[in-house]
C-alpha cells in the first residue's frame, strides 16, 4: 500500500521546490498545502510540527522538517 505524502509548503521556499521536483522525478503522488494562502493549514502545520518553516513534509506518520532526501527515500522505499 502506498504511503500518503504531504508537505506544506510556501511558493518561494527553495527547499519546498526540491521536495516537489524530487516527487516528481519518481512519480510520488503528494497533497500540497501552501501555507502562505491557507492560514488554516499553516496553524495546523504549526501545531503538528513546532515549526514555523517550510517544507514540513508527512510520509505517513513520519514528519520530515526540511528537506532530506535520504530519509524520504528511506521512507519511500525507493
Amino acid at each position: 500500500m502506498e504511503k500518503q505524502v504531504i508537505i506544506y509548503s510556501s511558493p518561494t521556499c527553495h527547499f519546498c521546490n526540491q521536495a516537489k521536483a524530487f516527487f516528481k522525478e519518481h512519480n510520488i503522488a503528494y497533497t500540497d498545502f501552501n501555507v502562505v494562502l491557507d492560514p488554516a493549514k499553516r496553524q495546523e502545520m504549526i501545531e503538528k510540527s513546532g515549526q514555523m518553516g517550510t517544507p514540513v513534509i508527512f510520509v505517513g506518520d513520519e514528519m520530515i522538517v526540511g528537506f532530506n532526501e535520504s530519509k524520504l527515500k528511506e521512507l519511500l522505499s525507493i
